[in-house]
């Protein structure tokens, strides 16, 4: 796949500011995720975080990416949503600003992974919180899992192993 259709062509910011710089994924595996701090699928960040853990060694990341499009489920400052990242779950992995993933307004990161479907065949729209999109090292996306299925599940850690692998 070239370069201009890769996820990591795109330009971020840092939840804490700054560029969040996308680049310096080229050649690792990453989950991109739209997380929120109220949702139902809060608990999520648990299992991101032990995904993190388990792969970073083996050129993985989880990438957050904060939103509050969904009933206003990650209403907090960038400050806020750090805080309650470290403090609840220990979160290690990078997280981006606060973008929108649907609409008019939705960020040029999500408009390159929202074409991608998901095993049920859905695209388009984010569904919810956690959404998760698998890139892999060569930046195109390469896997699409719904917002209830949960980071550790087998689709998940099998889909991020065969990029490891590759």
């Amino acid at each position: 796949m070239t370069t201009d259709n890769s996820v990591l062509d795109v330009e971020i910011g840092a939840l804490q500011g700054g560029s969040a710089d996308l680049g310096q994924y080229k050649g690792k595996a990453v989950l991109i995720v739209n997380v929120a701090s109220k949702c139902g699928l809060t608990p999520q960040y648990a299992g991101l975080e032990r995904l993190q853990e388990r792969y970073a060694a083996q050129g993985f990341t989880v990438l957050g990416v904060p939103c509050n499009q969904f009933m206003g489920q990650e209403p907090g400052t960038s400050e806020e949503i750090a805080e309650f990242c470290s403090a609840t779950y220990g979160v290690t992995f990078p997280m981006t600003e606060k973008v929108e993933v649907n609409g008019d307004g939705r960020h040029g990161l999500y408009q390159r992974l929202v074409g991608t479907e998901d095993a049920e065949g859905h695209s388009g729209d984010i569904r919810w919180n956690f959404e998760k999109f698998l890139i892999g090292r060569d930046g195109a996306v390469v896997g699409r899992f719904s917002p209830q299925t949960e980071p550790e599940s087998a689709e998940v850690v099998a889909a991020v192993e065969k990029q490891l692998a590759g």
